[in-house]
């Protein structure tokens, strides 16, 4: 088919289907007209054919094609953009080769790294100053290219006429994880132009974003440091045309039937039991924790003020257990349920992985920002295993991702917001390896307070010997290696996965005044019922905190969803308030006056410690008043302690902890000092 043949049909097929789009395309002033390839292929399949092989002569065509148009203004350049390639056109980008050079391929992946956008040279004019002739020279290599003779005879330096210059933009795409079994997924640049570079398609493909791309894949030459051509070719896609494909992740194609089993499920009395059973049969017990993890995996709702405030909806739950607990098997498992995860291993994450890294562009030069774990799993799950054993510094990275939602960047020259929301499980060992039941749980978590309160929920899973169930336990785990096939869920992985997305995007719940009283009232009692000072005027524990209180909102909403219920009922708070019960008691209370302390949990002192340290400040006080001397010997801080119920060993260790804070000091053997 010859040239003038293509113009003719490109001609007649914008004129029958798209001559009103392209008429107000070029009154608004835009330089490209988007067609559907499914159309086109009913028009004419001999063309289509030929697009998919020569895909750079084919598009000049149709540019040829518009240019025959009669419209108002003179129009230089016009793009034809193509969408909906047919599927065997889409392939994989570990296995691009060189037979798919200069053909059409969609390409789907994750945006990993985006370049600023630049002016690039596609040609350029040169006059001779010998003959006046002019030399019109394109612009393909990364090197700007001279002419080097004229027809004349003449060489040396030719004088540049002018130059055509086009906006560029590079983006390394990676294929998506979900997409491959276990191989490393590979990269591939894109280089975009013109309008695909506008702030509108910033947005599109900004780092973490998923995107399909339509695209012709090019050959770059390579130059060696010896300033030669090198054998080897890199790869680049010029991209033609890009579409987000961020909604598809959630909005999973459910059909007719797969919904009514959907709300079946929902309408069952004990959803929740069963949805809790289904999602890791293979794990014997820790009923609790399932169902926590259902509630975390349909989540809460996010809310935005008038004032700009966010609220998350996302639940944040760590799992603190005794090695061989089963900690990891469930983490793997959520990984194959949630509709969108990313897993990571604490040993191997650091914070630019987790968050985003500023790195050094090799392809168009400068810094460009590339998207970490938390970001790429933005609106789905990020699942971090072994977090005790990352450093301190990566760990800090998590504080804003986890309760702000965002990642924010101010490295080399990039100052960027990268949002991520994401709802994070996570799962660690204690310090020395068991949980010590006597001891503080902070003392025992190798994790900073500050990011532990950002959980809300928090499950201690303690192995201890007991014969009744570790004999269930034994049972269960040896029947299922001499019968691994004989332990289904109830619920098919596929349909729990729909289940959780319908119920994360498609309802969203609102409190009821019952609900609101009930989480009101426990709140209310907790904070003063059970906090009771004690009489020598210590300090009052604080049971629970705000925190906890809008843990309470996200997890009723959470067991609305199940229910597919737009309300939360005073149900639905019962059943928040247990778990939040139940993670208080087993983590927060305070041995030694039975009552729940959140400072066991966010503090290494508890309030109990904190009034006898106050108690045995003021006897300092009152001694020094008594013996006018500032020397005050510690058998008298003893006596007085002893009316205070207080025993000699307690009070030794409060001046320990005072002495080793500088606020008293030793000056001789036997008595102490105020600094």
């Amino acid at each position: 088919m010859d040239v003038d043949e293509q113009v003719r049909i490109f001609r007649e097929f914008i004129e029958q289907n798209y001559y009103p789009q392209l008429l107000e395309a070029v009154r608004k002033g835009e330089r490209s007209l988007l067609l559907d390839f499914s159309e086109l292929v009913k028009f004419n399949t001999e063309i289509c054919e030929e697009i998919l092989e020569m895909p750079e002569e084919l598009l000049k065509a149709a540019e040829l094609a518009i240019k025959e148009f009669d419209f108002s203004q003179k129009i230089t350049k016009f793009t034809v953009r193509l969408r909906n390639l047919p599927d065997s056109q889409k392939i994989m980008i570990s296995e691009i080769r060189s037979k798919h050079l200069n053909k059409l391929l969609v390409v789907e992946g994750i945006v990993r790294q985006k370049t600023d956008v630049r002016p690039h040279v596609t040609a350029a004019k040169f006059e001779c100053p010998s003959c006046g002739n002019i030399l019109h020279i394109l612009q393909l290599d990364k090197k700007y290219k001279e002419p080097s003779r004229c027809g004349c005879g003449r060489k040396g330096k030719f004088k540049e006429v002018s130059k055509e210059l086009v906006d560029g933009q590079g983006l390394v795409l990676e294929e998506a994880p979900d997409s491959l079994e276990s191989a490393q997924p590979k990269r591939i640049n894109v280089f975009l132009k013109d309008e695909l570079v506008s702030p509108l398609s910033e947005k599109r493909c900004s780092p973490g974003s998923r995107i399909r791309l339509v695209g012709r894949v090019m050959e770059v030459p390579v130059t060696l440091r010896t300033g030669g051509q090198a054998t080897k070719y890199d790869l680049i896609v010029e991209a033609n045309y890009i579409e987000s494909m961020q909604e598809d992740v959630f909005d999973m194609e459910i059909t007719e039937q797969e919904k009514q089993q959907i709300e079946t499920l929902a309408s069952s009395p004990n959803a929740l039991t069963q949805l809790a059973h289904s999602i890791a049969p293979s794990i014997y017990g820790h009923e609790k924790i399932k169902e926590a993890l259902i509630l975390q995996l349909v989540g809460g709702c996010k809310k935005e003020r008038p004032d700009g405030v966010v609220t998350r909806g996302d639940m944040h739950v760590l799992l603190i257990g005794d090695p061989g607990s089963g900690k990891s098997q469930l983490l793997k498992r959520i990984t194959k349920v949630a509709p969108k995860s990313r897993f990571t291993s604490g040993k191997g994450a650091t914070a630019a992985g987790l968050t985003a890294s500023v790195i050094k562009d090799e392809f168009l030069g400068g810094w460009s920002l590339e998207a970490g774990t938390l970001v790429l799993a933005n609106k789905g799950f990020a699942i971090i295993d072994e977090m005790d054993k990352m450093s301190k510094e990566d760990r800090s990275a998590l504080h804003e991702a986890l309760e702000q939602q965002q990642v924010s960047i101010a490295k080399a020259n990039i100052q960027a917001t990268l949002k991520c929301e994401t709802t994070v499980l996570a799962a660690a060992n204690p310090k020395f390896g068991r949980f010590d039941p006597y001891d503080l749980i902070a003392n025992q978590i190798d994790l900073p307070p500050t990011l532990i309160n950002r959980f809300d929920l928090i499950f201690p899973i303690k192995d201890l010997p007991n014969r009744e169930k570790d004999e269930q336990t034994a049972t269960f785990i040896l029947q299922l290696h001499q019968d691994p096939e004989s332990l289904k869920s109830t619920i098919p992985t596929d349909l729990l996965k729909k289940f959780i997305s319908f119920a994360r995007t498609k309802i969203s719940p609102r409190m009821s005044d019952e609900a609101m009283k009930e989480i009101k009232d426990y709140y209310i009692t907790m904070r003063n019922g059970a906090a009771g000072a004690s009489a020598e005027g210590g300090i009052k524990s604080v049971p629970i905190t705000a925190r906890q209180l809008e843990a309470l909102v996200r997890l009723s909403e959470a067991s609305a969803k199940v229910r597919l219920s737009n309300i939360v009922t005073r149900d639905d708070a019962q059943k928040a308030i247990e778990l939040i019960d139940y993670c208080l008691n087993q983590i927060a209370k305070d041995n030694e006056t039975g009552k729940i302390d959140i400072d066991r949990l966010g503090s290494t002192m508890t309030a109990s410690q904190r009034g006898s340290i106050s108690v045995i400040k003021e006897i300092i006080n009152a001694l020094e008043g008594q013996l006018q001397s500032k020397m005050i010997p510690t058998e008298s801080i003893i006596e007085v302690a002893h009316e205070k119920n207080l025993n000699k060993e307690q009070v030794e260790e409060v001046l320990e902890k005072l002495r080793r804070s500088g606020d008293i000091f030793e000056p001789k053997r036997g008595f102490v000092q105020k600094l």
